[in-house]
């Protein structure tokens, strides 16, 4: 479910590109750091919001990275990392949640997990991630029961509704889950004022996950016959639309109410990618470099192909000379295992130069509303106001 925000590199920009990427991957490294390596299964594109969040309110500059050591889905480069109580955030909201999920794929049946001995190791496996949550939970100050709740809420919610059944009345967990997680992240910050609007701001990107997942899902759930709330309470999509609209206005409103050290990637994932999921999800426009989420029952939904197309552009790498043979070698083979050399855009094994695969060589045309104001926003430095042209912005 929590997965909608998944932004095209060729308009985040390089430079909040390479933001997000040390997000994304401080998320990983903070799930393996305190919980192991089988953890990093959950990272997924909408917990490091949680980072980003946390990041952007605060005020501690270069001393919220760390440099990471080399990575094979960096071409096995370092890499500067967020760190700190952000990223320990965002990974204790990503495990209960991805528990969460891997409960409901049990309930529901959903490939493997329809036999019984798969569906009991499972079972396992979400009971340790809620517990490895609340752990890391506890550690920043964030009560994990609240989220617990809400997932143990969703059941009888889902059990209750029907036809006629408002379908905020089935999101409404979603929504006080998120709230709570984006308003402790101003705490964590040191921004109490900030805990109201961005709780609201939470609530109405809860309702959008909720929402999105169940359009996208449609078609799927309807074939194999699980439960979808937009099906099950008889929403018609044009209903469905009109709440997502108004969800992404309202967490416009509530961001301008917070205040930010640097709020600029905030602003990009939050205002312009949040507009953008809608659109993708509603068919009304596209993106020719989005990718498709992960597949499977394990596979955290958000995550996307490592290396795949629409995955995040690597940072670029230290300047130092070329590579060995077998050195390059080494790094080849890891290109290739993960799909990078011919799906994503990398870096080259001996001299570092930053190249295209395969079958990205596409154009923009698709990313309708990219302007060249909201560019100038991730490059020069300036916030923009958004209140001007289509795309939001007017600086």
């Amino acid at each position: 479910m929590f997965g909608i925000v998944r932004p095209c590199r060729h308009r985040l920009g390089e430079k909040l590109t390479s933001q997000w990427m040390a997000h994304l991957c401080g998320l990983c490294l903070a799930l393996r750091g305190d919980h192991g390596q089988f953890a990093r299964i959950v990272t997924n594109y909408d917990g490091l919001l949680i980072s980003v969040l946390t990041e952007a309110q605060a005020d501690t500059g270069a001393a919220g990275r760390r440099t990471a050591g080399p990575c094979p889905l960096r071409g096995m480069r370092t890499a500067s990392v967020a760190h700190g109580e952000g990223a320990r955030l965002a990974a204790a909201v990503s495990l209960v949640l991805a528990s969460a999920k891997l409960r409901d794929h049990v309930i529901d049946g959903d490939g493997l997990l329809a036999r019984r001995p798969v569906a009991r190791a499972a079972r396992r496996v979400a009971a340790s991630w809620d517990a490895a949550g609340a752990r890391t939970g506890t550690a920043v100050g964030f009560d994990t029961a609240l989220l617990v709740d809400a997932v143990d809420r969703q059941t009888g919610i889902e059990a209750l509704a029907g036809p006629g059944t408002p379908v905020l009345t089935v999101t409404e967990p979603t929504e006080t889950a998120t709230a709570a997680a984006f308003a402790h992240t101003a705490v964590l910050a040191g921004r109490p004022r900030n805990a109201a609007p961005l709780a609201e701001a939470g609530r109405l990107f809860g309702r959008l996950a909720h929402l999105l997942d169940a359009v996208e899902d449609r078609h799927a759930d309807a074939a194999s016959g699980a439960w979808n709330p937009i099906a099950a309470t008889g929403t018609s999509l044009a209903e469905a639309r009109r709440l997502a609209d108004d969800a992404v206005h309202g967490v416009r409103l509530a961001l301008r109410e917070a205040e930010f050290t640097d709020g600029r990637l905030v602003h990009r994932l939050l205002v312009h990618e949040l507009r953008a999921s809608v659109d993708r999800a509603f068919g009304t426009t596209s993106c020719a470099h989005t990718a498709p989420r992960a597949a499977g029952p394990y596979a955290p939904p958000g995550t996307g192909a490592p290396g795949g197309p629409g995955a995040p552009l690597p940072p670029e790498p230290p300047r130092g000379g070329r590579r060995g043979m077998l050195a390059g070698c080494a790094v080849w083979l890891g290109l290739a295992c993960t799909c990078q050399l011919c799906c994503g855009t990398y870096h080259d094994p001996w001299t570092g130069e930053r190249k295209e695969g395969q079958c990205t060589n596409c154009d923009c045309s698709g990313c309708g509303d990219c302007c060249s104001c909201c560019q100038c926003c991730g490059e020069c430095g300036e916030t923009c106001g958004c209140d001007g042209c289509d795309c939001g912005c007017s600086c």
